[in-house]
C-alpha cells in the first residue's frame, strides 16, 4: 500500500539544516588531504549506479511487505544470490537500505521513494539515470562545454525532444523520470503559495498533470485544463479523470510554441522554461501573453539559481540542461526577470519553497 505523500517542513528549518549539512561537508573536505577528497568523490557516481540497479531490479518493491533474507529476496527478484549481496553490502553502507541482526534486508525511509507505489517515488528517474541512452550523453560533458551546446544533433542525428517523439520507448521513460520529479515539488509547493485564488488554472506542457491533479483536488470549485503534445495527453483522460474530477478538468492537444488555451484565471509552467534557450523561451511566455486575459498570472515552477557558492541542485540540474537540451539552462531572478520583461510580463514575486524549485509569479506588462 502505497504511504502518504509527507508534509512539507518548515522552510526556515530547512534551510539551518541545509547550511549545517553543507559546512560540515566543506569542513571535512579541508581537514582530509585533497587527493583523499577527490577520491571520495568519485565513489559518488558508484553508489547512484548501484540504486539505479536497484530501481531496475525492482528491490525495494520486494521488501514492501516487510524485510527479506538474502535467498528470499534473491529467488522473488530473480537475481544471483551472491551478486545481491555484494550490491545491497553497497547501498546498506550508504544507508539506501538497512539489515537486520539476523540478516534480513528491510527498507529504509531512503529506499521507501524505489517503490513504485510510493506518494513520491523517484524509481522512474533513477530507471532513466541508469539507462544506456543517458549514461552515453553524459560522456558528451567535456565537448558541451567546449561548444556551449549539446551533442544531441551529432551523436543521434536530432535534437533530444524530436528523438523523444521519434523513439516512444524512450520518451516515454523521460516522460515518467519527469513525473516523478514533479512528484518531488507537489507537496511544497502547495505549502509555499495559495492557488486557491484561481478559478481556472491551465498547466502549459502538463505532461500527466500530477500537480494540476493535486491542486484540484484540494480546491473543489476549481477547473483545470492540462495542454501538452498530441503523444502525451491522447490517453491521458482515461488513466486520470476519478471521483469529483469529471467535468473540472480537461485535455488540450498542442504545441505551446503555436497557440495555447485562452480563458484561464492562472498559466502555470512547470519546467518548461529551463528546457530552452532565452530565443525559444521568450517564444513561448510570448504565445502564453496571446491567450491571457490582463489580470490572469504567470506561474513558472523552475528552479532559481542562486548567486552563491553553495551547493545546490539546480547547478547539478543544469548541467543535465546544457547536455540533453538544445540550448537549456536554469536562471537567476535577475535572469527570469529579464526574460519576462522582454516576453511582456512583470515579474510579480518569486515564492521559494522547501523543495529545489520556487514559484515565479507574473502578470501581464499591457
Amino acid at each position: 500500500m502505497a504511504s502518504a505523500a509527507p508534509k512539507a517542513p518548515p522552510l526556515p528549518l530547512v534551510r539551518v539544516l541545509a547550511r549545517l549539512r553543507d559546512g560540515l561537508a566543506a569542513l571535512h573536505r579541508r581537514m582530509v588531504p585533497g587527493h583523499i577528497a577527490l577520491l571520495e568523490l568519485s565513489t559518488l557516481g558508484y553508489l547512484t549506479q548501484a540504486a539505479c540497479a536497484a530501481a531496475e531490479l525492482g528491490i525495494a518493491d520486494a521488501l514492501a511487505e516487510g524485510p527479506r533474507q538474502p535467498a528470499d529476496l534473491a529467488r522473488a527478484i530473480g537475481v544471483d544470490e551472491g551478486a545481491l549481496r555484494r550490491l545491497m553490502r553497497l547501498l546498506i553502507s550508504g544507508g539506501v537500505f538497512a539489515q537486520r541482526r539476523d540478516g534480513a534486508y528491510q527498507q529504509t525511509g531512503i529506499s521507501e521513494g524505489l517503490r513504485s507505489d510510493a506518494a513520491v517515488s523517484l524509481r522512474d528517474l533513477f530507471l532513466l539515470l541508469g539507462s544506456d541512452l543517458h549514461r552515453k550523453h553524459w560522456t558528451t560533458l567535456p565537448e558541451s562545454v567546449r561548444r556551449g551546446r549539446s551533442l544531441w544533433p551529432e551523436t543521434e542525428g536530432m535534437e533530444f525532444f524530436e528523438y523523444a517523439e521519434q523513439h516512444p520507448e524512450a520518451g516515454e521513460i523521460f516522460d515518467r523520470a519527469m513525473t516523478s520529479v514533479s512528484s518531488l515539488a507537489t507537496e511544497p509547493v502547495q505549502a509555499a503559495y495559495d492557488f486557491g485564488r484561481y478559478g481556472c488554472i491551465i498547466d502549459i506542457g502538463g505532461g500527466r498533470g500530477s500537480l494540476l491533479l493535486d491542486i484540484l483536488r484540494r480546491h473543489p470549485s476549481m477547473r483545470g485544463i492540462v495542454f501538452d503534445l498530441p503523444r502525451v495527453v491522447e490517453s491521458l483522460p482515461e488513466q486520470l479523470l476519478g471521483p469529483g474530477l469529471t467535468g473540472r478538468l480537461t485535455f488540450e492537444s498542442g504545441s505551446f510554441f503555436d497557440s495555447v488555451p485562452k480563458g484561464g484565471d492562472a498559466y502555470l509552467l512547470k519546467h518548461i522554461i529551463h528546457d530552452w534557450n532565452d530565443e525559444d523561451a521568450e517564444r513561448i511566455l510570448r504565445t502564453v501573453r496571446t491567450a491571457m486575459e490582463s489580470e490572469a498570472r504567470l506561474l513558472i515552477i523552475d528552479v532559481v539559481m542562486p548567486e552563491n557558492q553553495r551547493p545546490h541542485p539546480g547547478k547539478v540540474i543544469d548541467l543535465e540542461m546544457l547536455v540533453q537540451t538544445p540550448g537549456g539552462r536554469e536562471r537567476t531572478q535577475t535572469e527570469f526577470g529579464n526574460l519576462l520583461s522582454r516576453a511582456g510580463f512583470v515579474l510579480t514575486r518569486v515564492v521559494p519553497t522547501v523543495a529545489h524549485v520556487s514559484v515565479i509569479e507574473a502578470h501581464p506588462s499591457w
